[in-house]
């Protein structure tokens, strides 16, 4: 492509966001129609009707409005930073793979359509993509900033393995890149900043992400000999005790499945935080409330469970008011093989915990040393939802919820990511592939609604 079509290119994109109403959409009308998709099952759509498929029936990105708006190259990002109405007022859609799997029918499934479509139907918000599998991840110190002042962000699943690194065979993206990648997005979750929402294996990056990032802040401390103005070393002694013992529960830490075997010893396995799971994952299942284990019929110790009781019962969960509102479990898409061990994030809760707190009364000392960066980790990490199948719990971490507290204002921020796939309905098919839902398919699938609360709730934090 030369740099005049691209340009051409560039400037056929809509300027102005919103493509089924005239006067364009923002933020405030995306999360009142949000509000409105949510408020029950049989209300009529209020958008005006207007298909999204192209004349000759297709849904493709990068071919027409809606999904001209794909990342392509360095010159498509720099276009991109001379229009900031065009991020700041639509989702980023972040692709890690160029699918997320195969389905019945033998069809590779992109299930970022889906996302623009749904979020395109029900609330006139366009999308972006970002296929970080064919551009890299670009320069982050430019890109994480502008995904931060987007309406949302979502990271898509992928068909590659988090615990494989050899299965990342994308030159421009390796798993390396896209840990890096994971772990900034983790750090940049500030007041006002954008909400992010992983899916499938992004769910299982963010969990790789979430152990890599209290092992560098461990190792930072325990490397750190003096801070500036840190009176009688008081801040570096509280540190690095709390350091130490999350470094030894880490160490030692088993991950140990249902039927006994032992697949990770220590936080350093490479299967510590994602491993294959006891059974493959693909098709209708159901969504429960997760549940700590009971001390007696766990090895885990007894402080992680200790520690994610209480997270649970301080914050009200996504998926309990879901259950509460329909009476029934909630009925998700899974399409995966692998997933997130659960002692990973009972752990990583616990540890981000601990540091916080050691953190809090020594704020002031840390905010003005190198070891600020601290302060942008996340305050707890809540794993929400279990799925079930023949009534057998399959995967005990399908659900996370990232919590970020403010330190002085005590406000608490959120992100969330999912092992299943919303987006997906119940076909496992991608938008394009098969025929356009309506508003009201939309408003009975469970996993689209999930989705869009999911939404709905982070945008306004």
């Amino acid at each position: 492509m030369t740099s005049e079509h691209r340009k051409n290119s560039q400037l056929e994109w809509r300027l102005n966001p919103g493509y089924l109403m005239e006067r364009g959409s923002d933020l405030e009308s995306t999360i009142i129609f949000f509000g409105r998709f949510l408020a029950d099952r049989s209300s009529q759509d209020p958008l005006p009707e207007k298909s999204l498929f192209c004349e000759q029936g297709t849904f493709e990105w990068g071919d027409t409005p809606p999904l001209e708006k794909v990342i392509n190259s360095s010159e498509d990002w720099n276009f991109l930073l001379q229009n900031p109405q065009l991020f700041r007022r639509s989702l980023f859609i972040v692709e890690p793979w160029d699918h997320v799997g195969i389905n019945a029918l033998n069809e590779t499934v992109r299930a970022s359509k889906n996302i623009a479509f749904l979020a395109q139907k029900i609330a006139d918000c366009d999308s972006i993509l970002f296929p970080l599998w064919h551009t890299g991840t670009l320069d982050l110190q430019s890109v994480i900033p502008v995904l931060s002042a987007s309406m949302a962000v979502i990271l898509e699943g992928g068909n590659a393995s988090v615990h494989k690194p050899d299965e990342w065979t994308y030159p421009n993206c390796s798993r390396e890149d896209m840990l890096t990648f994971v772990e900034q997005l983790l750090l940049s979750r500030s007041p006002q900043s954008a909400p992010v929402i992983m899916i499938c294996v992004s769910h299982q990056l963010a969990a790789e992400s979430h152990i890599r990032l209290i092992q560098n802040a461990v190792n930072d401390v325990i490397n750190t000999e003096n801070i500036t103005s840190d009176e009688d070393d008081e801040a570096l002694i509280s540190l690095k005790s709390v350091c130490e013992k999350i470094r030894s529960v880490g160490e030692n830490l088993k991950i140990e499945k249902r039927d006994g075997r032992i697949v990770a010893q220590g936080w350093n396995d490479v299967n510590f935080a994602v491993v294959l799971n006891e059974d493959k994952e693909i098709g209708e299942r159901y969504l429960l409330p997760y549940k700590t284990p009971k001390a007696k019929n766990s090895t885990i110790p007894l402080e992680l469970l200790k520690a994610h009781q209480v997270m649970a019962h301080e914050y009200e969960g996504i998926i309990d008011q879901m259950i509460l509102e329909h009476g029934r479990d909630v009925d998700i898409s899974m399409f995966h093989y692998d997933e997130v061990n659960e002692e990973a994030i009972l752990f990583a809760n616990w540890a981000y915990i601990t540091l916080h707190n050691a953190i809090v009364p020594h704020r002031y000392v840390i905010a003005g040393s190198h070891l600020s960066w601290l302060l942008q980790l996340p305050y707890s990490v809540e794993i929400l939802a279990s799925t079930e199948a023949n009534g057998e719990i399959l995967t005990e971490c399908s659900c996370t919820c990232i919590n970020y507290k403010d330190f002085e204002t005590k406000k608490i921020r959120r992100s969330f990511t999912c092992q299943f796939h919303p987006e997906l309905l119940k076909d496992l098919r991608e938008i394009g592939k098969r025929p356009e839902p309506s508003y009201a398919e939309l408003k009975e699938s469970d996993g689209v609604r999930l989705l869009v609360r999911l939404l709905y709730h982070g945008m306004q934090e």
